[in-house]
């Protein structure tokens, strides 16, 4: 077995446990921070900044002024609204720690591989019984790529199934390191058109489609598409990722991910606006049509993921 370094850290902004969507079987998903996309449906915008991140809620503010008297860096002013300047805020936690009724949340904090694991393990008969394992999602997680190698190879020591939810944004050399060590990726491909992808990503898609290609090569992949009226729901477009698909290797099947605003209240938590507002959910009939076209171009089709 490869030297494993349990020592290395990285930040991770939340363990959720019991899921059956994210894989075979029973899953706990860690949650990352960071990514280089900035797509304009995330429903974890938190996870953008791979700095742990200080929520605000306005609503259980009692206005006591406690945060303001602790922080050193002039972040926090009764004239915001948003109270936390960003750009200002170093992640320290003290105003967090310093709040009195919890309006001023941390999430994120670095974690050690050894002390992740031990965590991970308290699912381990979970994990045997259902044939399920860990999924690593962010954020992007190959934005802490040496955290993440890390603890890849930790999880295959325990002898766990590992997946890992991802746009496959990042150098070939990360590429070929971290995925050997994956049992199933889901992928995220979200346009095969340029201009759509960077105008709703902030990113080109030239590396991720290339990638893609690459990673299909090393472990078995699924492709999935976050599907957003307006953006990338068309037909057009639908039968473009279709193609780049099928020059994938051995993928067989497409989830379909219908557009939805369950993250939408996290944006006031950070100070920002959801750019989306106007954007309606896709109709029973628009997802049924992608579907078929989808199955007709000869790949099976999972609604959700």
């Amino acid at each position: 077995m490869e030297y494993i370094d349990y020592r290395t850290e990285g930040i991770v902004f939340d363990i959720q446990r019991f899921s059956i969507h994210d894989g075979p079987g029973i899953r706990t998903i860690v949650f990352q921070k960071g990514c280089p996309l900035l797509c304009k449906w995330c429903c974890n915008p938190e996870s953008q900044d791979v700095r742990p991140t200080v929520l605000f809620n306005a609503d259980s503010c009692v206005h006591c002024g406690k945060c303001l008297g602790v922080c050193k860096f002039g972040a926090l002013s009764t004239g915001n609204t948003a109270l936390v300047d960003r750009g200002a805020c170093r992640s320290c936690g003290e105003c967090v720690n310093a709040c009195p009724t919890g309006a001023l949340v941390m999430k994120g904090k670095a974690i050690a591989v050894g002390e992740l694991v031990r965590e991970l393990k308290k699912d381990a008969i979970t994990f045997r019984r259902s044939g399920g394992g860990v999924t690593i999602s962010g954020g992007e997680p190959l934005v802490q790529a040496e955290f993440l190698l890390e603890l890849l190879k930790a999880c295959k020591e325990q002898g766990w199934h590992t997946a890992m939810e991802t746009t496959g944004l990042a150098r070939e050399s990360v590429i070929e390191r971290v995925f050997p060590w994956v049992d199933l990726v889901l992928l995220d491909i979200k346009a095969i058109a340029p201009d759509i992808h960077k105008a709703n990503t902030g990113v080109s898609n030239e590396i991720i489609l290339e990638n893609s290609i690459a990673i299909s090569n090393i472990a078995p992949t699924v492709v999935r598409v976050p599907t957003i009226p307006g953006v990338n729901s068309t037909i057009s477009e639908y039968r473009a990722i279709c193609s780049h698909v099928k020059s994938m290797n051995g993928v067989d099947t497409i989830h379909i991910l219908p557009y939805h605003t369950y993250g939408v209240n996290k944006y006031g938590l950070i100070g920002k606006e959801y750019p989306l507002t106007e954007v309606p959910p896709l109709t029973k009939d628009e997802i049924a049509n992608l579907k078929k076209l989808v199955e007709d171009e000869g790949f099976k089709c999972v609604i959700g993921g």
